[in-house]
């Protein structure tokens, strides 16, 4: 346990103002943030286990969509996306209200877990990603945008889709959208050393891992 606290990182801290460029550096040292809450830690416990936690990120020049992720998009055809800024309808609150329950541990309270209960409180470039069947919204996604980087901040879609796998679905298209627009980077978020339901996250080529003294190491893809 010595040698674990002094491994131990935990540190948070509100910003109400966050610039491109900071974002972008913030988001190369292992930090995160909900509205203005930055957060960064090294570990965490994960089904009775003190896990590592491994930010991941995909450098987008070395990204390629695997032949289950283009099967995916394929899959998806239908659906229409549209990127703007955050809109917490009626809808989309009572979309993230059933896909918690997909939760066996850990369900956030509500969707200002992550996102801001206005959205000018952003401390930084935040957008919405919406999925639509016809008139019915199936999943959104929330991102933000640095200078070089974007970074996935949550994904919440009907649990009556499952079959789509509309979370891959919405990372190809944040991918997408950070190529279009000239980022180096998309940061996918945390997962954890060993097997962990965030396991998904290390399927896309390009990806790296942050090894929290400040590098970043290609990560084999897991299939």
């Amino acid at each position: 346990m010595e040698d674990l606290a002094s491994f131990y990182i935990n540190e948070e801290c509100v910003r109400t103002s966050v610039s491109p460029a900071e974002h972008d550096r913030l988001l190369a040292d292992g930090w995160r943030h909900f509205g203005q809450q930055f957060f960064r830690y090294n570990l965490a416990l994960y089904e009775n286990e003190i896990r590592l936690v491994v930010p991941l990120r995909i450098r987008l020049l070395d990204f390629r969509p695997a032949q289950s992720q283009e099967r995916i998009r394929r899959k998806n055809s239908d659906v229409e996306v549209s990127v703007g800024p955050v809109n917490l309808s009626d809808e989309v609150l009572d979309l993230f209200e059933r896909h918690k329950q997909r939760f066996k541990q850990h369900t956030p309270e509500n969707i200002f877990t992550f996102i801001a209960e206005r959205p000018e409180d952003e401390p930084c470039a935040t957008f919405q990603q919406t999925l639509r069947i016809g008139e019915r919204i199936v999943g959104v996604g929330f991102f933000d945008a640095g200078d070089r980087s974007v970074s996935a901040i949550y994904t919440a879609f009907d649990p009556d889709e499952t079959r789509r796998s509309l979370g891959v679905f919405t990372i190809l298209k944040e991918i997408e959208f950070a190529v279009e627009n000239g980022m180096e980077f998309y940061y996918l978020g945390y997962s954890y050393s060993g097997r962990s339901f965030y396991d998904y996250k290390k399927r896309f080529h390009g990806t790296e891992a942050f090894e929290w003294n400040g590098a970043w190491m290609p990560v084999p893809r897991e299939f």
